[in-house]
C-alpha cells in the first residue's frame, strides 16, 4: 500500500489530536480518604453529630436525593466512597445562615457508602455515614 503525502498529513494530525484528548477519570483506591483527609486537615473526627437522609435504596443512580445536616457547623463536606470523582458537594454557612443543613440530588455509580463531615464553629470536626444500595448505575454503570 502506497500512502500519498495527503494521507500522511491527514494520519499524522490525527495522532496528534487523539494524543490531546484528555483520558477518562477512574476511581482512585480510596481516594475519598484523601478528600477528607484535605478537608478535615488530617484533624481527628468523632463519630456522629451529622445526618444523612438519604434512601435506603435508589432505584436509578442518576438522581438520587441527599440531604445533610450538622447542629452548630460551618462547612459540611459529602462524599461518595464509589463514585470516580468522590467529593459531591461542599456546603458552607456563614453566621447569618438560618441553619446548617442542604439538601441537593447527586449521581451514584453503584452501591456505596455517603459520608458527610462537618467542620464546627469551634474547629472539630464531626462525622456521618449511610449505605446506598443502587439497583440501576448512574456513572454509565
Amino acid at each position: 500500500m502506497q500512502l500519498t503525502r495527503r494521507q500522511t498529513m491527514a494520519l499524522g494530525t490525527a495522532a496528534v489530536a487523539a494524543a490531546a484528548l484528555p483520558l477518562p477519570a477512574f476511581a482512585e483506591e480510596n481516594g475519598w480518604e484523601k478528600v477528607l483527609a484535605e478537608f478535615t486537615g488530617g484533624a481527628d473526627v468523632a463519630e456522629g453529630g451529622v445526618d444523612i437522609g438519604a434512601p435506603e435504596i435508589a432505584e436509578n443512580g442518576n438522581t438520587v436525593p441527599v440531604e445533610v445536616a450538622a447542629e452548630g457547623a460551618a462547612a459540611i463536606i459529602l462524599v461518595s466512597t464509589g463514585n470516580p470523582r468522590p467529593e459531591v458537594a461542599t456546603f458552607k454557612f456563614g453566621k447569618f445562615a438560618a441553619g446548617s443543613s442542604a439538601s441537593t440530588r447527586i449521581r451514584l455509580a453503584k452501591t456505596q457508602e455517603l459520608i458527610a463531615v462537618a467542620k464546627m464553629a469551634d474547629g472539630s470536626f464531626a462525622k456521618g455515614s449511610r449505605t446506598v444500595k443502587v439497583t440501576i448505575g448512574g456513572c454509565g454503570g
